[in-house]
């Protein structure tokens, strides 16, 4: 088993490093670029889970499209097999928290969704084949990349001691990965392009704090103007006397305490900051939001945004969702079929399975209701007048 002596990162330059046979074919060669074995950069992953920390609006676009992509359930072609596949799917442990194959997808589609790819092993007890879990793989830790020919998946993943080995049971390997092309073979994040954005956002929600900070907090500029020339002798003493009793008096109101502040003299007491106005900071905001919002093919509504919109738009941008929703459910059969074929060799299952998704929302039903109507009202008027 091959094993990489360094990893070499994204942000680093890339340069040739040696290391031994994987086993011949693309690897086999000294002085390979082992930038080809190197997983989407961990900082970028980072900066993924920054971003979401930092921007709710982010954070809550991706648990939206988790949930609103629906529940399935598994068919066996063989029904002799279906209560046990309904049991497996319902009791198979995820991780150390989570039970049922509906867990495991909300947590493998947050993972495609966020860093672009993710990744499970199929726990198996070789003694009794049993399937004893599914447990996600931390994608920072994991890559996959083409075998003898372009079709062909190899995984490696890193150990304790920071080495790329081998995956020892590919077959039992999950892997998924978000629009990968020939540049990122590890797919993109659907976040890609948001960092620029939502710095700018972040940058203004910043200044308006520290503005009410200087304006909404009021603080207060205390003058005095001694009148003639026997008050300038003592004007410093009457200064620090009338700055000590003011002091006294702010802390006193802080503590809930009204004190009211007595001087002689000509005595001027003025905001700071009252003249100055807040800059109107709502359609940067939105424009901004905008451009999030458009990335993550969210309608704006389902993220408490009241922006104003037609029923006809709102209709519209539900379409779209669905659209997007039915993409994520395509990248995620292929997974949930080879997680539950894999159980049902391994119990002596014979056939194959397959997915059958939910509709999205009670307002497909009503659509697809009204479709069949008007289907059944053409037949008719096409049988009565022959055609």
């Amino acid at each position: 088993m091959n094993i990489i002596k360094r990893f070499l990162s994204r942000d680093a330059d890339i340069k040739p490093i040696e290391c031994g046979v994987v086993s011949g074919g693309r690897f086999a060669e000294k002085g390979v670029n082992l930038f080809t074995l190197q997983p989407g950069g961990a900082n970028e992953r980072q900066l993924y889970d920054n971003l979401r920390y930092s921007v709710p609006i982010v954070d809550a676009a991706i648990q939206k499209i988790i949930r609103l992509t629906g529940g399935y359930r598994v068919i066996c072609a063989d029904e002799r097999f279906q209560e046990a596949m309904d049991s497996f799917t319902e009791e198979i442990p995820v991780g150390t928290g989570g039970v049922s194959i509906y867990a495991f997808t909300d947590a493998f589609l947050d993972s495609l969704l966020t860093y672009g790819s993710a990744a499970a092993e199929i726990l198996v007890n070789h003694q009794t084949g049993d399937v004893e879990g599914i447990a996600p793989i931390n994608v920072n830790r994991f890559c996959c990349r083409a075998g003898e020919n372009p079709c062909e998946r190899r995984y490696f993943m890193l150990d304790n001691d920071n080495e790329w080995r081998a995956a020892a049971n590919p077959q039992l390997i999950v892997y998924g990965a978000l629009n990968p092309n020939t540049k990122n073979p590890d797919g993109q994040s659907i976040l890609r392009g948001l960092p620029c954005i939502s710095a700018v956002l972040m940058r203004i929600y910043q200044c308006i704090g520290q503005n009410f900070d200087r304006v909404g907090n009021v603080r207060y500029a205390v003058t005095y103007k001694p009148s003639d020339s026997s008050e300038m002798a003592f004007a410093k003493e009457r200064a620090q006397q009338i700055a000590k009793e003011w002091s006294e008096g702010m802390n006193a109101m802080r503590c809930g305490e009204v004190r009211d502040f007595v001087a002689v003299g000509d005595v001027g007491i003025k905001v700071i900051g009252a003249d100055n106005q807040i800059i109107d900071t709502e359609i940067p905001v939105r424009q901004l939001l905008e451009q999030i919002v458009a990335k993550l093919s969210v309608p704006p509504f389902l993220l408490g945004l009241t922006w104003s919109s037609t029923e006809r738009m709102s209709s519209q941008q539900a379409d779209i969702l669905t659209s997007e929703l039915e993409f994520y459910r395509r990248q995620l059969t292929p997974v949930i079929k080879q997680i539950c074929s894999t159980y049902l060799a391994l119990i002596g299952g014979s056939g194959s399975v397959s997915v059958e998704w939910e509709n999205i929302n009670l307002q497909d039903e009503a659509v697809l209701a009204q479709a069949r109507l008007h289907n059944a009202q053409a037949a008719k008027i096409e049988k009565e007048i022959g055609m």
